[in-house]
């Protein structure tokens, strides 16, 4: 049996990168997290990032330097999430949303890593999270 522990992305300055998704997140920084290691807990699974010697960032959407995963957000309203993650760092670089306001956005953070917005018709927000139909 597995369980999923953490999600671990490499980048030049883990705590820089810790304290951008905190923010984006709203989630503490993990107890312990420093200059080689740092981290954030979702539950059960982390979402940590260490610090690797010559980092080579992403440059998507180019496939010479492609991304290694991107991860997704889903949010109630896109406009005001993206003006806060805008404004902590992260980078527009395609719009992805229909003039219903549904679809997603893609950005990338501080040092190059892909991640979207989403907003999906249908889903609803509770004090647990969202329920997707």
């Amino acid at each position: 049996m597995l369980q999923l522990l953490g999600f671990i992305i490499d980048c030049p300055d883990p705590m820089k990168l810790a304290a951008f998704y905190s923010q984006v997140t709203g989630r503490a920084l993990m107890e312990g997290s420093d200059g080689n290691f740092a981290g954030i807990t979702f539950g059960e699974v982390d979402l940590a990032f260490q610090r690797v010697a010559d980092y080579r960032p992403p440059r998507w959407p180019d496939g010479e330097h492609p991304k290694q995963y991107h991860l997704d957000f889903e949010v109630g309203e896109i406009e005001p999430e993206q003006r806060r993650v805008v404004k902590l760092g992260a980078t527009l670089q395609k719009d992805f949303t229909g003039p219903e306001g549904y679809g997603w956005q893609v950005y990338t953070d501080p040092v190059g890593h892909p991640f979207c917005l989403c907003r999906h018709k249908g889903v609803t927000w509770t004090s647990k999270g969202t329920v997707r139909p």
